[in-house]
């Protein structure tokens, strides 16, 4: 028993160890990802999460309409999931200065903070998320790729009491 503990503790600290992104990067292209201008109009999301140790748990479909008014820009998320679960969630954004950002949705505790930065945004809240049993809280630290002028690519590490319990993968498609 002692020894299973052990290998977990390994596993989870080696975990922690794996390399993120960081918004100092080298840039990979000379594409600027402006997210009200990505986001603005309806956008469709094909993603899932994944534990720790690399297995989906996890499918679902994001329909998104966004509008931006100069100032603030609103994305309503409907979620569909693998296992026919719904869920919306409604986002608020303010463009804070000309690459930051921060926001509220419904679950996100205090404020969500982000940077853009060349073609990358990296995004920063505290959530708690709907899962089949009931609620979680976790930290998502999510990061944005511009790919081109209507794919984004997101990566988002998940924690939860400080340890990465897995990510997301989401694939953004600009329609209109």
């Amino acid at each position: 028993m002692i020894r299973m503990f052990c290998v977990l503790g390994c596993v989870f600290v080696l975990a922690g160890c794996v390399g993120k992104p960081s918004l100092d990067d080298e840039t990979l292209s000379a594409r600027e990802l402006n997210l009200e201008e990505f986001f603005d109009g309806r956008v469709m999301a094909f993603g899932q999460f994944q534990d720790v140790f690399g297995t989906v748990r996890r499918r679902f479909d994001i329909e998104i309409e966004g509008t931006w008014d100069g100032e603030t820009l609103r994305l309503v998320e409907d979620f569909v999931y693998e296992d026919g679960s719904i869920e919306l969630r409604i986002w608020t954004l303010q463009k804070t200065g000309p690459e930051t950002w921060r926001g509220t949705a419904p679950g996100v505790i205090g404020e969500a903070t982000g940077e853009e930065r060349g073609d990358t945004f990296n995004w920063q809240y505290e959530i708690d998320l709907t899962v089949p049993d009931g609620t979680l809280r976790v930290t998502f630290d999510d990061w944005m790729w511009l790919l081109s002028e209507d794919r984004v690519l997101n990566r988002a590490y998940m924690k939860r009491f400080g340890v990465d319990i897995g990510e997301v993968i989401i694939t953004f498609e600009k329609l209109s």
